[in-house]
């Protein structure tokens, strides 16, 4: 009889292990058609949005060069925009006198007036000067909330990996793991966040030595063009639109859950050795454009 016993209840145990085991696959699966995923390729989840001459595919697509000379730049977007999720590639970016240039990741809802905006810009610098990045968040088509970070590695050296975290409680600009920014939903204090409208994933290499370059004083030296980035490992992770309309809501997405919703210990220890060592300008501190500081500056991490 305990033999009996024991056999029965472990054929039960085995049929529960398959059902569960079925039902995991079966999730996994629903998930995989509302979350998108990481690409194998460049054309798979990207279009060429300006000059496709600019944009060479590498090592069979999985990786990409951006060009800038006295013709033109170059630009790519996402096919699909997403509503919340995380977005990263890894970047490598102009070696040597690249005073003038930016470089662009950024994400964008492409509705003009209204626009929500998550930008990385990463500000070319004369040879042995350190590369600036800027972000900068626009929500519901206000913008003006630009912080200035110096690079304390080299970007050209070797790649990089720049993400882009956004929930319904925070959004994280993030180098290497590192959190360089963290703008908070702080809609209670009556400030916009973005939450309503999709965004697409975008990339551009362009000139801009009217302003990228220490105000504009440093202008390119063309003689030193063309000037190249490289891309790979695109990642998008977020929820399609157009796709099901439940996903963006859904608190059971990752992104959405505890972990994500405010900075680790580590993260948060990180976070403050970026803004007191590395940091060069935060509008929050811009008394001459802000007399009265912006509500959601007061907020913290």
């Amino acid at each position: 009889m305990a033999t009996l016993a024991y056999n029965y209840s472990s054929s039960l145990k085995h049929g529960a292990f398959l059902v569960i085991s079925y039902v995991v696959l079966l999730l996994l699966a629903f998930s995989s058609s509302v979350v998108n995923g990481r690409p194998a390729t460049f054309l798979q989840d990207f279009r060429v949005t300006w000059s496709d001459s600019h944009i060479r595919q590498i090592d069979g697509g999985r990786a990409i060069q951006l060009i800038l000379d006295q013709n033109s730049g170059c630009g790519f977007a996402s096919k699909y925009k997403y509503l919340f999720g995380k977005v990263s590639m890894k970047i490598k970016l102009i070696p040597g006198d690249s005073a003038g240039t930016v470089t662009a990741f950024y994400m964008n809802s492409d509705t003009d007036q209204i626009r929500d905006e998550l930008d990385f810009e990463f500000l070319g610098n004369r040879t042995g000067q350190p590369y600036t990045v800027q972000t900068n968040v626009y929500a519901h088509g206000k913008g003006d909330r630009e912080q200035r970070v110096n690079l304390w590695f080299d970007p050209a050296a070797d790649f990089h990996t720049y993400a882009i975290l956004w929930n319904h409680h925070r959004v994280v600009f993030y180098i290497d793991d590192v959190p360089i920014r963290v703008y908070k939903n702080n809609e209670a204090r009556g400030v916009a966040y973005p939450k309503f409208q999709p965004m697409g994933v975008y990339s551009t290499l362009w000139e801009a030595d009217d302003w990228a370059t220490r105000g504009g004083l440093e202008k390119i030296d063309w003689s030193k063009a063309p000037f190249y980035a490289y891309y790979k490992d695109f990642d998008i992770e977020g929820c399609p639109v157009p796709g099901p309309a439940n996903c963006a809501s859904n608190p059971n997405n990752w992104w959405e859950g505890g972990a994500f919703q405010e900075l680790t210990p580590i993260e948060a220890r990180r976070y403050r050795w970026v803004r007191m060592n590395h940091m060069i300008y935060d509008y929050c501190a811009d008394r001459s454009r802000y007399p009265v500081t912006p509500p959601e500056c007061a907020a913290g991490i």
